[in-house]
């Protein structure tokens, strides 16, 4: 594993532990929310941002519109059964997602779960490192590369390493801000 797949790797690592941090909602009605609800479309899991219009009107209330009004019952259920924790209003054509304000012990349990994803992120970040350690290591010891080009790539690898673990660490602080901010 070269440097520049590493770096890659770890940027996409950091991305996917944003995409992590999307799905916890805050106070304030965000359509990322629903990133993760499948709905059975015809016996095949579907993601329901490809069978509706998804969108906020305001701070309070996610609005969905789904494209086939067929679909708004199995929706409703998708939603019901997922972890977003919100009760579904049908109202024939649309359905509408009252986001209440959290409680403070509801917002340190959301504070943990992103704690939790960004040290998910962090180990993820670790073991990239280890990989292209191993590699290194690999290529020394078959005389691919010198000893002082083994260390200076190894010192390279700590920098991204330290780089994309700090970015996790920012994108956790932003979260919990979000989350703590009433």
């Amino acid at each position: 594993m070269k440097l520049a797949e590493a770096e890659s790797t770890m940027q996409k690592t950091v991305e996917a532990t944003q995409r992590a941090f999307n799905t916890i909602r805050t106070g304030r009605a965000n359509a990322s929310l629903l990133d993760k609800v499948m709905v059975d479309y015809y016996g095949v899991p579907t993601p329901l941002k490809s069978l509706a219009n998804i969108s906020t009107p305001d701070a309070t209330t996610i609005l969905i519109q789904p494209y086939d009004r067929n679909t708004l019952n199995l929706i409703e259920k998708a939603i019901s059964m997922s972890d977003v924790g919100l009760t579904p209003n049908n109202d024939g054509s649309v359905i509408r997602l009252n986001i209440p304000p959290l409680t403070s012990e509801r917002r340190k349990e959301l504070v943990k779960i992103a704690a939790k994803y960004a040290e998910e992120g962090r180990i993820a970040i670790r073991n990239i490192r280890r990989d292209a350690l191993d590699t290194i290591r690999k290529m020394e010891k078959n005389s691919e590369i010198t000893e002082d080009e083994a260390r200076d790539q190894q010192e390279k690898l700590q920098k991204l390493t330290d780089k994309y673990t700090a970015k996790i660490n920012e994108l956790l602080a932003e979260k919990e801000k979000d989350i703590t901010t009433v």
